[in-house]
């Protein structure tokens, strides 16, 4: 397996997980908002996801460069976010507001 492949499998497993704990946790607690769950997972992903981006601590560090303040980490990260929002099956909805219906 080379390195592209499993970077890709570590990913899906991530993302995989953080869906099932989702699940797990709204299913164990049926008075639990999905809003609340939604929202706390996301508030550790993003907290991970900024842990993981910390620069190295040399200023001329070539690699943390773009990441080297915390708002270039924000703009990456809001980047991202809607990367994966707009990928998402879900992004669009029947019921949305601007949805034309006949």
């Amino acid at each position: 397996m080379d390195s592209m492949d499993e970077d890709d499998s570590v990913y899906d497993e991530a993302a995989r997980e953080a869906v099932e704990l989702g699940n797990r946790i709204a299913n164990d607690d049926p008075e639990a908002d999905i809003w609340d769950v939604a929202d706390g997972l996301l508030a550790g992903a993003i907290q991970y996801w900024l842990f993981s981006r910390q620069p190295c601590g040399d200023p001329r560090c070539e690699d943390c460069a773009p990441l080297s303040t915390a708002e270039a980490r924000l703009a990456e990260l809001l980047q991202t976010t809607e990367e994966l929002a707009s990928g998402s099956e879900y992004f669009h909805s029947p019921t949305d507001s601007n949805v034309g219906r006949a």
